[in-house]
Order: structure tokens, then sequence, then C-alpha cells
């Protein structure tokens, strides 16, 4: 079978990625470039006789490398060298997007080009005159609206054409003495105006006819090819667009006023991103209850008895049912909220609101040396780190990636808020108000850590970037569950195996020695008896409460429950003999239930992620007696900052990479410790 790689190329939100969502269908896979944290999308398809790869290069305005985006498209092309480009251009602002075509043609890599949205080019009155573009670029020219997916397959066949007929675009030519020095200095093995061009910049041979130039023009012979390529965008655009008077007022425009308003902007843009996180975790947490009941309370037992009738001991029964049928329920848990989450977000994104937000918030987030973007995933992480982590891939540079994912961790979840309510409740008189102390103290922590981070690591200015504002547009429900798909499916494959394989190490942990019947007798709990010196500063002289941080270390809400273990608390179980028919009953009743309170919470006004459910009144008796409330504050700062959770630093591991993620593990490690003593001392003073 032959084999065709093809690159994908054009400005950001052109639509590559509903192309190449058509295209490669179930197919299309998400990673990251190498040695970098840039999204990486391909997908392989067959056609014919052919495999066809593609490659969707991140979205760029020019191949001039200078941010870590424009490089990886310029190490493409230049390095891999596909076999064809698809150049796809956003019709409405067609003469923008020519600019990268131009130097596109430089590098002379057949082409198809693809004028796409012509539906939106054709409300706005546009008319192109594709023949007359084909014939001027000596291209294959194609219009598409890859949003409902009509004339995306016809790439394909014009792809493999181009292919067999060999057929190159036209070398298009700049002014008379720009191509009279490149015509001097072509030789042999030379073959693209691209390498001619960088030849004439860079080359000790090309300084000669850079004085040249500079001497008959006045000015670099930089800045004249970059003014021919300009030049010659603009007049590909006069010689094909025609425009009709437009009497409406365009959508867009309209809507701008209101989103983009610098006063009303904000409200909304607040109020829609309350709306997604209220959504995404009142809608998905039914489900998530669902299928940790579905996992450990029907699946486990199953393996359980048949692991007991095949005459397994009970330590193994145990071990396979809770750690590994648990560990898949643990990773399978994100599945309903990851998913949710990222249909908002795709949603938000090929709306055109995405880019907005970064606009209206640039002003604000640039004085904390970040891009407008960088919100989001900053207030994702008051609903859950995980997500919130892996939404830093829409960020353009890596030094913003990595600064906002260090911030991240020290969003207070809603899982952290069950423990904070639990003790703020029994040693203080007005737990609201510790509590909201404590969400503002993470977010002060979050920002002099991004301080820290640019002042000694990604020192230098802010990387300043064009945003072009795409016109709002709806997407389909199709593009929406197929990104969906991608991320989920990606989620389960990186991130969930890191997760499931550290939470079976956790549960031997607490059941090693085999036959052990209480966490304090367990090797985890000699650790907790070892690690306890290091909490007594911070006034936790109970062995049994550092022992209780080490399963808290799989969810922040485990905490209440493994101290109840821990400390021996009777609590009334309800034992029920597994009746296989009855459990399967159960569950299917239980998933109608979990529909039915998925829509239900969306009626309700405030978010039900923060509504707590009260402890045992056993644990808080026994808690009470074995600390103080200066160290009670103590603990729960501790909790507060150091590395949420392993689905935290699970995600972290895969998006930043393992040097990052330890780094940070022991920075949050270090900073929840010396902020939980001076919790302390000041407790103690007062």
């Amino acid at each position: 079978m032959k084999k065709l790689r093809v690159a994908l190329a054009g400005n950001p939100n052109v639509g590559k990625t509903s192309i190449i969502n058509h295209l490669a269908g179930t197919n299309l896979k998400v990673g990251n470039w190498a040695g970098v944290t840039v999204e990486r999308r391909e997908g392989k398809l067959r056609f014919e006789d052919y495999e066809i790869e593609l490659v969707d290069l991140p979205g760029i305005y020019t191949l001039e490398p200078i941010s870590e985006d424009e490089w990886i498209a310029y190490n493409y092309i230049t390095r891999e060298k596909p076999n064809l480009i698809v150049n796809v251009i956003e019709t409405p602002n067609m003469e923008r997007d020519l600019l990268l075509t131009v130097e596109l043609l430089e590098h002379e890599v057949p082409m198809v080009l693809v004028l796409n949205m012509m539906d939106e080019a054709q409300k706005l009155g546009l008319e192109i005159d594709d023949r007359r573009l084909s014939e001027l670029l000596g291209v294959r020219v194609l219009k598409t609206n890859a949003r409902k997916g009509e004339g995306v397959e016809a790439i394909v066949q014009n792809l493999v054409s181009v292919h067999e007929l060999r057929e190159k675009p036209r070398v298009l030519r700049y002014g008379e003495e720009v191509e009279k020095a490149l015509g001097e200095m072509a030789v042999d093995g030379v073959s693209s105006k691209a390498q001619l061009i960088e030849k004439l910049l860079k080359s000790e041979e090309g300084r000669i006819y850079r004085e040249r130039i500079k001497k008959t023009f006045g000015k670099d012979a930089y800045e004249v090819i970059k003014d021919e390529r300009y030049a010659t965008a603009h007049g590909i655009y006069n010689e094909v667009v025609r425009k009709k008077l437009l009497t409406a007022r365009d959508i867009t425009d309209s809507l701008d006023r209101v989103l983009l308003h610098p006063v009303f902007g904000i409200p909304f843009f607040l109020l829609i991103m309350f709306l997604v996180f209220k959504v995404s975790f009142d809608f998905s947490a039914p489900f998530m209850d669902w299928v940790d009941g579905f996992i450990n309370q029907f699946l486990a037992p199953i393996v359980a008895n048949a692991l007991t009738a095949m005459g397994a001991g009970d330590w193994i029964s145990r071990l396979f049912s809770e750690a590994v049928v648990g560990g898949v329920g643990f990773v399978l848990t994100f599945v309903p909220l990851m998913a949710v989450i990222y249909f908002l977000l795709a949603l938000l994104e090929f709306s055109g609101y995405l880019p907005r937000v970064a606009f209206l918030m640039d002003r604000l987030m640039h004085r904390l040396g970040l891009h407008g973007k960088s919100l989001v995933p900053l207030l994702l992480g008051f609903g859950c780190n995980v997500p919130a982590i892996v939404a830093t891939r829409s960020l353009e540079t890596r030094r913003d990636k990595l600064i906002v994912m260090a911030m991240i961790p020290f969003m207070s979840c809603p899982a952290r808020l069950v423990v904070f309510s639990f003790f703020a409740v029994i040693f203080f008189k007005n737990p609201a108000v510790v509590i909201f102390s404590l969400y503002l103290l993470g977010i002060l922590i979050a920002f002099l850590t991004a301080f820290l981070l640019r002042k000694a690591v990604f020192r230098g200015e802010l990387y300043h970037f064009v945003m072009e504002l795409p016109p709002y547009r709806l997407p389909t429900l199709r593009l929406l569950f197929r990104i969906v798909w991608v991320y989920v499916k990606n989620f389960l494959y990186r991130a969930g195996t890191l997760i499931f394989v550290a939470s079976v190490f956790v549960w031997l942990l607490l059941n090693m020695p085999p036959g052990v019947k209480n966490p304090s007798e367990s090797v985890a709990g000699h650790l907790g008896r070892a690690i306890a010196p290091i909490f007594e500063p911070l006034g936790i002289h109970d062995w049994r409460m550092s022992t209780s941080l080490i399963p808290a270390f799989l969810a922040r809400e485990i905490v209440l429950s493994s101290m109840g273990t821990i400390y021996a608390v009777e609590v009334e179980e309800k034992k029920e003999e597994f009746t296989l028919s009855e459990a399967l009953k159960e569950q299917v009743i239980g998933l109608g239930v979990a529909v039915k309170d998925a829509v239900l919470n969306l009626l309700k006004l405030t978010p039900t992620a923060f509504e707590v459910e009260e402890g045992s009144e056993n644990l808080k008796s026994v808690i009470a007696k074995s600390l103080s409330p200066a160290s009670a504050l103590a603990f729960m700062v501790f909790l507060l900052l150091y590395t949420s959770c392993l689905g935290t630093v699970g995600v972290m591991w895969k998006e930043a990479g393992r040097t990052f993620t330890v780094l940070f593990f022991l920075y949050s490690f270090l900073i929840g410790w010396f902020m939980g003593f001076i919790a302390y001392r000041v407790g103690s003073l007062l």
C-alpha cells in the first residue's frame, strides 16, 4: 500500500480541526509534539490503494520561526518534508490568510488550497473566483464548509490526483532586484525559493546581495522580501475577490458590542464561565457517582465472588476486586466530568467565543505576566484540577502552559471543601470565614508561584501575539462529539494508565502485609509513624493524622473516611448479601436516577458541587480531642497547598513531564508545610 504524508497548514481558527475530524473520524489521535507541550493532532485514512497520514500543524500566521508553534510548523515542512500540503484558508479573512499561503508556496511542496467557511463569506457579500485563483497559484482550489462537512470529501481525491500527476505549484515572482539576486545565487542542490531566500538573508555568500538590495531600496533585504510577500498576497486577493455592499449589520459586530464591551463584557464572561462550571459539575456529578457505584458495588463484588469460588484467598480476592477493579473505577469516574467540560470548551472555542476571552481579559492578565486565555483553566481549577490542567493545551506557548499548570493545584476544588467544612465546623465559631480565607490563600499562593516562576525560570518579556477574532458560528454536534471522544480517549490512554498504577500502589500500602485489618497496622501505618515528626512543628502530634494523608493522595474527600478507619471509629454499616439480579436491577435504577438528577441539577440556581455532606458524629468527637484549633488550621492549610491528588499529578506528569511534576510536587509540599507552620504559630498566639 502506498503512503502519503499530508500537512494541514493555516492560521488559527480556520477550520483545520474540523476538516481533519471529518476525514480521519475515529482514527484521529491527540498528543504533544516531541519535546514540547504544543498539541499535535494526526489521523490516518485509506483511499483506494493509499494510506494517507494527516498531520494538523499548529495554527500560525507566518512561517518565520519565532514562536514555538511557528518553529514546529517550519521544522515539519522543511525537515519532515510532507508529500503534500493542504492549506486551509478562512475565506472571510482571505487576505490575511494569503500571506501564509505565499510563504508556503515558496517551499514548492505540492499543495491543495481549501477555501473554508464559504457560507460565511457569502453572508458577508464576498465572491471568490476560484478558477482564477487556481490559475494564479498553480494549485487546485476547493470550496468547503467544514463545520457541516460540505466539500471535505473532495480533498482526499484531489490530494491523490495531485500526487499521481506530480502537480507542483507555480513559483511566484517578486520584484526584479530580488529575483535577480535569487537567480544569481541558485546552484545545484538548492531547489526551492524558500531555500534561496534563506541563503540570501543568512549566508555569508548572500551578504553582497543584501547590501545591493539595501542600497537600492534603502532598507534591509528582510524588510524588502517581507513587503514583497504582503504585496503578492494583496495583489492575489484583489484579483480574485469581489465584495458586494452590505446593508444589514453583521451579527458578529452586534454580539461583540456587548460581549467585548469594556464594562459589560466582564460580567457576561463571568456569567458564561459560571454556567460552564455549573453545567459541567452539576450534570456530570450524578454520572460520576453512578460509575463509582457500578464499579465498586457491582463489578467489584462479582470479581470478588468469582475469585472466592475459584479458591482464591481473601487478600487476593480483595486485591483484584478493590485495587485492580477499583483502580479502573477511580480512573473512569473522571470520564463524565472530562466529557462534559470538553464538550463545553469545544463549543466555546468553535463558536468563536474562547478567542474573545483572551482579548477581553488580556489587559488584566498581562499585569500578572500571562495572556488572557490563561484565566479559563484557572477558573476550571475551582471545579476540578484534572480537566483544568488538560485545558492548558489551549495556551500558545510552553511558558504560559507551565506557569498556569503550576497555579492550578492551588485553586481549591470541592473535594477539599468537604474536608475544610468538616474541620471548620468542629473548631471555629465562624467556619464560613475560615473556608473563604483558605480559598483566598490558595489564590494568593498561586499568583506568588507565577511570580517566582517568571522571575527565576521564565525570564524575559511576555511573548506578544496578534489574535484574529473569528466570526461567531454554531458548530455541529457531530464535530463536538468527535472532539470529546478524542480527548477522553487520550486522557484514558495517557494519564489514566499512570493514575491506575498509582492507585493500586496506594491500596497495597494500606493493605500490606496481607491480612491486616486496620491501616494503622499496615505499611501505610508504619510510614505514617515514620513521617509523623515532619508534621509535629505544625501541631499535628498524632501519627494517625499524618497517616490519613497517604490515602488522601488518591482523592481529598477520602481523608474523612480513612480517618474513620484509622481511628477505628465505629460506623454503622449494613452488610447485605450480594445477589446478581438484584444488584443489576439497582444499577439500572441508579442510572435512571443519575439521568434525572443530572437534569434537575441544571435547574438549581447554585452549583451542587459545593453542597457538603456532614461526617460521622463519632469521628467529629474523636478529631476534636486529637487536635487544637491551631493545629486543625495548619492541617487544612497543608491539605490546601500540597499537590492536590493523584489525578492531578498523573495529568501534570503527562502534560508537563516528569521533571516539572516532581519539582512542583516538592515545591507544593514545602510551601504547604511552611504555610501550615505559620498558620499554627499564628493560631496558637490568637
